[in-house]
C-alpha cells in the first residue's frame, strides 16, 4: 500500500495479492462463516444457493453479486444491513488504492493543505446532479481521496484511517442550502412554495444524498482498515449489528422500534418451542396401572406402554417489570413478548413499577401503538411515588399488600430489572414469601453477571433466593425464555 501526501497526482498502484486460500469457493465459505458468526443463520442449502449464484452472475458486477448473494443467502430484511456491512468487508470495491481515485485531484492552497471550501464546492456540485453510474463513480472516487489524504492518521500499529477525521474540516451537512438551491434550479419557480410539498421533497433529498456520502466514506474507511488489521476486527465493531444481538442497557431508539416491530415473530417461535416441549413431556408420562393391565394379555410382559392423556389447563403468569429509565427497553419488549405468549397460559397479568406497583395488563389492548405503550403506562397508572428512583422493595411489598391474589401455587413469577435498589430496603423476605407461594419463579437481569451487586445492586442477594438468569440481548431473552417459561 503506497502513502499519498496532499495534492500528489497519480502514482504507481500496488495491489494486494489474492486474499482467499482456497479460491472463490473457500472465500464464500468464510464468508457464510461471518455471517452466521454475526447472528444470520445460514444453512447448507442456502450456501449451496449462492454457489450457484457465482456461477451465473457476472462476477465484475459487485452490486448484482451482492443482490444475489442477498437473495440467497437472506431470510429476512432485517438482516440486510449486517450482510450490506459484511458482503462490503468480504468483497471489498477495490484493493488498496482505487485504480480510478487516483485521478481525482483535492483541490489545495499554496502551503499543500486541502482546501476545504473549495472541496465544499466540488462535493455540492456532485451532489447536486442526479444519480447516475458515472456520478456514483465519481462520488466513490472522491471519497477515496479524501479518505487517503485526510483521513489518514498514525495509530499504535502504523498508519490507519478515519471517517471522523476526514469529515471533521468538511461538515457536508452545511451542504444542504447549495444543494437545495441547485435542485431548485430545475423546478419552475414561479410555482416554487419554500414551504410546500416540493420543497420538502427537495430538502429531504439533499440530506438523503449527504447521508449517502457520508456512508460512502465510512464503507472506504473500513475496507482501508481491514486490509491493515484484518476484516474479522473490524467487522466486530464496525458492521451494523442485528437488533435482536443489540445489549438492551445500551440499545438505540431505532434497534428499540425494530425490536417492538419484531416481538409478534420472536412470540411465534417461543410458541412453537413450548409446543414442541409440551408434545415431548406428554409423550414422556407412562401410565404405569394401564401399562400392567395391558401386560395381562401378553403374559405380564408390557410390551405396549400406555401415556397418561395430557391434563388440560394452562399456568397462569406473572410478570412484574421495573420500567425505570435504565431498563426501560428491556421492560417494555419482554412485556410485548409476554403478552404475544397470551394463547400459551390461560391468564397473563402484568405489573409495572419504578418506585410503586401498580397492574397494566388493561394497557396491552389491540389499539394501542407499541410505541405509545411505555406513555400510556406512566400517565394511566401509579408507578411512579414522589422521588421517582426504582425501589424493589417497595415494588415487591406493593405487589403482595395491593394484589395478593396475583401469586398463587399455580403461578409462575417472573421479575424482569437490574436489581439496583438504590440503596434501600430490598424486602427479601418479601421475595422469598412470594418465591415460596408461587409454582415457578425467576429473575431475568439486563446487567452482565460480572455486575451483579455492585454499587447498589442487590442482586447477589436476591439470587439466592431466586433464580436468576442473565439477559442482555433479545436473542439471549428468546432462548432463556423458551427454556424457562412452564408447559
Amino acid at each position: 500500500m503506497r502513502a499519498i501526501s496532499g495534492g500528489t497526482p497519480a502514482k504507481p498502484v500496488t495491489v494486494p495479492g489474492p486474499t482467499a486460500e482456497h479460491g472463490l469457493q473457500g472465500h464464500l465459505v468464510g464468508f457464510v462463516e461471518a455471517l452466521r458468526g454475526r447472528g444470520i443463520p445460514v444453512g447448507p442449502s442456502e450456501t449451496v444457493d449462492a454457489g450457484q449464484v457465482l456461477t451465473v452472475l457476472d462476477l465484475m458486477d459487485r452490486e448484482a453479486l451482492r443482490e444475489g448473494l442477498a437473495c440467497a443467502l437472506l431470510r429476512r430484511t432485517t438482516q440486510r444491513a449486517t450482510f450490506d456491512g459484511m458482503f462490503d468487508l468480504w468483497f471489498p470495491a477495490a484493493l488498496g488504492e482505487r485504480v480510478g481515485a487516483v485521478d481525482v485531484e483535492l483541490p489545495v492552497k499554496p502551503d499543500g493543505s486541502v482546501d476545504i471550501l473549495e472541496l465544499r464546492k466540488m462535493l455540492a456540485e456532485l451532489l447536486i446532479q442526479d444519480p447516475s453510474g458515472e456520478q456514483a463513480q465519481q462520488l466513490q472516487a472522491l471519497a477515496a481521496q479524501m479518505v487517503e489524504q485526510m483521513g489518514q492518521y498514525q495509530a499504535a500499529g502504523g498508519p490507519s484511517f478515519s471517517a471522523y477525521q476526514t469529515l471533521k474540516d468538511l461538515q457536508p451537512e452545511l451542504l444542504v442550502s447549495k444543494i437545495l438551491a441547485g435542485l431548485a434550479q430545475g423546478m419552475d419557480n414561479s410555482d416554487f412554495d419554500p414551504a410546500g410539498f416540493d420543497a420538502e421533497v427537495a430538502r429531504r433529498t439533499a440530506r438523503q444524498r449527504i447521508k449517502d456520502f457520508r456512508g460512502t466514506v465510512e464503507a472506504e474507511t473500513r475496507r482501508r482498515v481491514a486490509e491493515r488489521i484484518g476484516r474479522d476486527r473490524v467487522a466486530t465493531y464496525g458492521v451494523a449489528r442485528q437488533a435482536e444481538d443489540a445489549d438492551f442497557l445500551r440499545i438505540s431508539q431505532t434497534e428499540l422500534d425494530e425490536l417492538r416491530r419484531s416481538s409478534q415473530r420472536l412470540a411465534r417461535v417461543l410458541a412453537s418451542r413450548l409446543a414442541a416441549r409440551r408434545r415431548r413431556s406428554r409423550r414422556g408420562e407412562i401410565d404405569l396401572r394401564k401399562t400392567i393391565r395391558k401386560s395381562m394379555s401378553t403374559g405380564g410382559v408390557p410390551v405396549n406402554l400406555v401415556t397418561r392423556k395430557p391434563r388440560p389447563g394452562r399456568p397462569d403468569l406473572v410478570l412484574l417489570c421495573d420500567i425505570s429509565g435504565s431498563v426501560a427497553g428491556f421492560s417494555s419488549f419482554t412485556m410485548l413478548l409476554v403478552n404475544a405468549l397470551r394463547e400459551q397460559f390461560s391468564r397473563v397479568r402484568i405489573f409495572a413499577f419504578v418506585d410503586q406497583t401498580d397492574e397494566v395488563t388493561q394497557l396491552f389492548d389491540s389499539k394501542t401503538p407499541l410505541d405509545q405503550l411505555t406513555r400510556r403506562i406512566f400517565t394511566e397508572s401509579k408507578v411512579v411515588g414522589i422521588e421517582g428512583h426504582s425501589d424493589y422493595g417497595s415494588a415487591l411489598e406493593g405487589l403482595a399488600e395491593k394484589f395478593p391474589d396475583a401469586v398463587t401455587s399455580r403461578t409462575s413469577l417472573l421479575i424482569l430489572g437490574d436489581a439496583r435498589t438504590n440503596y434501600r430496603d430490598p424486602a427479601l423476605d418479601t421475595l422469598r414469601q412470594l418465591v415460596d407461594t408461587a409454582k415457578h419463579a425467576y429473575w431475568l437481569n439486563p446487567e452482565a453477571e460480572k455486575m451483579w451487586g455492585t454499587g447498589d445492586s442487590a442482586a447477589d442477594r436476591y439470587a439466592d433466593i431466586i433464580e436468576m438468569h442473565e439477559c442482555r440481548s433479545a436473542r439471549q431473552l428468546t432462548a432463556v425464555v423458551g427454556r424457562l417459561l412452564p408447559i
